[in-house]
């Protein structure tokens, strides 16, 4: 019996490690060929399409960057005004 078993799974294995190494390099590059290609010529029209939209929405930000920057140092002031007020009711009571 014990030969029997170390026969068996010895063969299909070697029989498994065969078959799926052929399959997958035969079939595999075959159907990514076909896949790209009509991929690329639907992608092509709407990216030629798109930057026109873009192009005037980059300029906005670039002003508007300037506008966040300054106030970010408003809610800075407003901070420290907040703790000076905090602070100086405590000592008097």
């Amino acid at each position: 019996m014990a030969k029997a078993k170390k026969k068996t799974p010895a063969k299909k294995s070697s029989a498994k490690k065969k078959a799926s190494p052929k399959k997958a390099v035969a079939k595999a590059p075959a159907k990514k060929k076909a896949v790209k290609k009509p991929i690329a010529q639907k992608k092509s029209a709407p990216a030629t399409k798109a930057p026109a939209k873009k192009s005037p929405v980059k300029k906005k930000p670039a002003a508007k960057s300037k506008a966040v920057s300054k106030s970010k140092a408003k809610p800075a002031a407003k901070k420290k005004a907040v703790v000076k007020a905090k602070t100086k009711p405590a000592t008097k009571n």
